[in-house]
């Protein structure tokens, strides 16, 4: 079957834009495709520096024949009725409708034959609106014209089974049309010429002849490959990175690995101060010895190849190397000229946020809160307070002004070399940590102390002055925030009552205009449940198990939280907690029905001297055995022997379903079996709210 096959060719796109712009080709080409009735068999997209590509397989020649029906009033409708659906349905007169009876009546029906199309003539007409609608991040128009595109577009390339589409995309004002054609450019520098193409595979290998390397994996690997070899053949391994290499791939259309080397007197310089100046600025990527040390040698990505195999490229890229490290080893040496105790006081002018006062502010509210965390759980207080004092000190170095990336890390250098504790430099280092999924978690108390205050007294803030995440916006990263914290607790096992910490942090504020501290700690707690159940997901938990143990209320402790979460998970997937919780369902549906018939409730204590079948006998017994069982063992947190108590109910349960009538003709008989469902109820609950529970 015909293939199809687009090129927008154009000047450079930027490299973060690329791979999102070749899904929303393949995206809106085959939303309009399905639009007008078209399947195909495969879409593949491709994105480089200077062009989009999307080849389709599979395309039928010609849309299918379609019949549309519109049902329309009622036959006998007022008129306006009538006069309306005619006018929707694009038709005259009710004797071009026809009238069927639906079996509710009889009502008119507009019928519309559509002939099918050549799907030539249908793709000619996508293309254009494709472009029109195309959602760049960022756009341009160029000379007279008034379209937008990311980058001026020089040609476009639309073939269908081998033929060019008679079609155009209009740029407007003086510019005039850009026609479809089957011609295109290779390399800028290595192959300018212009070539045409008749098919897909034939464009591909068109491609890699004029030195363009179409997709983009192959790229990647071929950089990946390229510079671990030329690592390899200096004793020396490649530093891993992912995304550097993602953005390198879209700066290249033939990629030529080169490798460097820096200078010696920068090597005094943090490792990580040299790689954050070559990645950003320069996109080289760093190579490792042996030891897993940086070495002084980088490897960089050239986009064409040379007469002297890249010498005066790596030249060039060395010089301007210097110069850029030279810059960073000047600020490092100013910076060590000054301690960081020193420097805390400048913190206070720089505004944290303009309702929660300056950094200064906050470094002393972290003190404060890091010191009861500390207590809490067991880690040296002083060292505590120490590093929460430090820990913003290097937003004021020159290096972390010229490199923020490194906060943090370079605070620790400094106080390593200025003779503070080691772990009051790595908690500087990680408080704050973890930035995300796949960062690591600090572990040192000290570290976690410090950490937690720092994300408490953000979160605390935020919420009192009522600046918390909406739908998609989370411009203080709260989410990230709460998340952290609850990672740092449950790795590292913390008993910690978040309550009383949410309100101590409210406490250490001095500013006004805040909610209560009781409402910003419930409206917390809320975050943190829907932030755990995101959390506990990804480790195969149940939602609905984690609000059914926070409904119970006042459970703070996520460490117990999860345990509680982890053994109901386990019961309810038994055969005896699933057939437990249906008779819980059960029991629950009866009481309320009947709780709602009545006016009034059944929670009141089951009398048992007006239980008078054997297996009503045998649930108010079972029942209140399960109670005096799991009491004792909920409060020494055995949740495993809590669920096996309730497993022996399931019997009972199931016997007196089977035997007893609850209804009973008999009034106080009838009372005292709601009353005993109602135990059943109570009893479960005790563990967790069984009426959140799904299933």
């Amino acid at each position: 079957m015909p293939e199809l096959l687009i090129e927008f060719f154009s000047e450079e796109i930027p490299a973060r834009m690329q791979a999102r712009a070749a899904d929303d080709l393949k995206r809106l080409v085959t939303e309009k495709l399905a639009a007008n009735g078209l399947s195909f068999d495969t879409a593949e997209a491709h994105s480089t520096p200077r062009r989009l590509a999307l080849v389709i397989d599979g395309l039928a020649e010609r849309t299918a024949d379609v019949r549309e029906e519109k049902k329309g009033p009622r036959v006998g409708s007022p008129e306006q009725a009538v006069a309306g659906f005619l006018k929707s349905a694009g038709l005259t007169s009710l004797d071009q409708c026809e009238q069927r009876d639906t079996g509710k009546g009889v009502f008119y029906f507009a019928v519309a034959e559509k002939k099918g199309r050549a799907t030539a003539e249908v793709l000619a007409e996508i293309i254009p609106v494709v472009m029109g609608d195309f959602p760049w991040p960022k756009s341009m128009r160029w000379g007279t014209g008034t379209v937008r595109w990311v980058r001026p577009l020089h040609s476009i390339i639309a073939l269908f089974g081998g033929a060019v589409l008679e079609g155009s995309f209009d740029l407007g004002g003086a510019q005039g049309k850009l026609v479809f054609g089957n011609s295109t450019r290779g390399h800028r520098f290595l192959s300018p010429d212009a070539f045409t193409v008749t098919d897909f595979a034939d464009y591909k290998a068109k491609l890699r002849d004029a030195h363009v390397v179409l997709d983009r994996a192959e790229r990647k690997a071929k950089i990946k490959a390229d510079a671990e070899a030329l690592a390899a053949q200096e004793g020396l391994t490649l530093s891993p990175d992912d995304g550097l290499l993602e953005e390198v791939a879209g700066l290249v259309e033939w990629p030529v690995a080169l490798v460097g080397t820096i200078d010696e007197k920068f090597m005094d310089v943090p490792s990580e101060v040299l790689i954050t100046s070559m990645r950003t600025h320069q996109k080289y990527f760093a190579l490792l010895d042996k030891a897993g040390k940086m070495a002084p040698r980088f490897v960089v990505v050239a986009n064409t190849v040379t007469a002297d195999g890249g010498k005066a490229i790596v030249a060039g890229n060395e010089r301007v190397l210097r110069a850029r490290l030279s810059d960073a080893k000047f600020f490092w040496d100013q910076d060590r000229k000054t301690k960081l105790e020193d420097r805390v006081s400048k913190l206070g002018a720089i505004t944290f946020h303009a309702k929660l006062g300056t950094v200064a502010e906050k470094v002393t509210r972290v003190q404060v809160l890091a010191a009861e965390i500390a207590r809490a759980i067991g880690a040296d207080v002083d060292a505590a307070t120490r590093a929460a004092l430090l820990s913003k000190a290097d937003l004021v170095t020159e290096v972390v002004g010229e490199f923020p990336e490194v906060q943090g890390i370079m605070g620790r250098y400094y106080a390593l070399g200025e003779g503070e504790n080691p772990a009051v430099a790595e908690a500087i280092a990680e408080h704050y940590k973890p930035l995300g999924p796949s960062d690591s978690c600090p572990t040192a108390p000290v570290s976690v102390a410090v950490a937690l205050a720092d994300k408490l007294d953000t979160l605390v803030g935020f919420f009192a002055i009522d600046e918390k995440p909406t739908g998609s916006k989370d411009p203080y990263a709260l989410r990230r925030a709460a998340l952290g914290i609850i990672r740092l607790i449950l790795e590292n096992g913390l008993r910690l009552n978040l309550t009383q910490l949410f309100k101590a942090a409210h406490g250490a504020y001095t500013v006004g205009g805040f909610a209560a501290a009781d409402g910003v700690a419930t409206d917390l707690m809320a975050f943190f449940a829907d932030r755990l159940k995101v959390t506990l997901r990804d480790q195969g938990v149940r939602h609905d198990l984690v609000d059914a143990v926070f409904a119970l209320g006042g459970e703070d402790d996520l460490v117990r939280l999860l345990a509680r979460v982890k053994a109901l998970q386990t019961f309810v997937g038994s055969e005896e907690g699933a057939n437990l919780l249906a008779a819980y369902k059960r029991a629950s549906n009866i009481v309320r029905i009947e709780e709602k018939k009545d006016g009034k409730a059944y929670d009141q204590p089951v009398d048992p001297a007006l239980l008078t079948l054997a297996e009503e006998k045998d649930l108010y017994g079972a029942l209140s055995a399960a109670g005096e069982t799991a009491r004792p063992l909920l409060e020494k947190e055995d949740f495993t022997g809590t669920m096996a108590a309730l497993a022996r109910l399931r019997g009972p349960v199931d016997a007196f379903f089977d035997k007893v009538t609850v209804n009973a003709e008999q009034a106080d008989l009838r009372a005292n079996r709601l009353r005993l469902l109602s135990q059943i109820r109570a009893t479960l609950n005790a563990v967790a709210d069984f009426s959140r529970i799904e299933g």
